[in-house]
């Protein structure tokens, strides 16, 4: 079983920048990746971006390329989401998710582990 807490969502103006964290703790030492999802008011839960625990490359959604990058600190077992260029679209509850393997899927189906969610808004 794994657990996620995410923390460091908030308010920020257009054109700002926020970083989540995602702290993973229970779980094996096996293979896992880890992802970000979001949800806006009244949208589905949408893809943010998925890499290896262990590291190596990321996937990103289209929306989100170029302006949020996804790493992580394996010796604390973190993962990070750092948001720059942030739009109004962007506003949305942003979960942690993972799941044991080595696919970065983006379907959110695919997680079997969730966090509790940040919120995250911007504004114009």
């Amino acid at each position: 079983q794994v657990q996620l807490v995410e923390s460091g969502g908030g308010l920020v103006q257009a054109g700002g920048s926020l970083r989540l964290s995602c702290a993973a703790s229970g779980g094996t030492d096996s293979t896992y990746i880890m992802g970000w999802f979001r949800q806006a008011p009244g949208k589905e839960r949408e893809f943010v971006a998925a890499i290896l625990r262990s590291g190596g490359g990321a996937n990103y959604a289209d929306s989100v390329k170029g302006r949020f990058t996804i790493s992580r600190d394996s010796a604390k077992n973190t993962v990070y989401l750092q948001m720059n260029d942030l739009k109004p679209e962007d506003t949305a509850v942003y979960y942690c998710a993972a799941r044991y393997g080595n696919i970065k899927y983006s379907q959110e189906k695919r997680y079997d582990y969730w966090g509790q969610g940040t919120q995250v808004t911007v504004s114009s």
